[in-house]
């Protein structure tokens, strides 16, 4: 390892060996790596004629598919949770608009 924390990893994605200096766990980037190969493999099943550049961006497209999903996914529940948290603010201030009119009407 050198000063920076990272290391050389080395991985296989389809059929390829690949150093990759990386500062994360290896285990996780042996995990990537396998992410990447099945994606290739799918890729494969989709153009069998293609070469590895052609499996390579596919796949890439795929991930990049998932990633964006993903995203759109957590915008739609984070915007569903501020809209219910701001239902949520408006009704405890109308219910402690109410606690606060009920002494002074009952004090009238």
């Amino acid at each position: 390892m050198d000063q920076h924390g990272s290391r050389v990893v080395t991985v296989e994605v389809h059929g390829q060996q690949y150093p990759i200096r990386s500062g994360l766990d290896p285990a996780y980037v042996a995990e990537l790596a396998s992410y990447v190969d099945e994606k290739m493999r799918l890729a494969l099943r989709e153009s069998p004629a293609g070469d590895t550049l052609k499996l390579a961006v596919l796949a890439a497209l795929n991930i990049a598919d998932e990633y964006f999903r993903l995203l759109d996914d957590e915008r739609r529940q984070s915007d569903q949770v501020a809209s219910r948290a701001a239902e949520l603010e408006r009704v405890l201030d109308l219910a402690l608009g109410l606690a606060d009119s009920r002494p002074q009407t009952a004090a009238r």
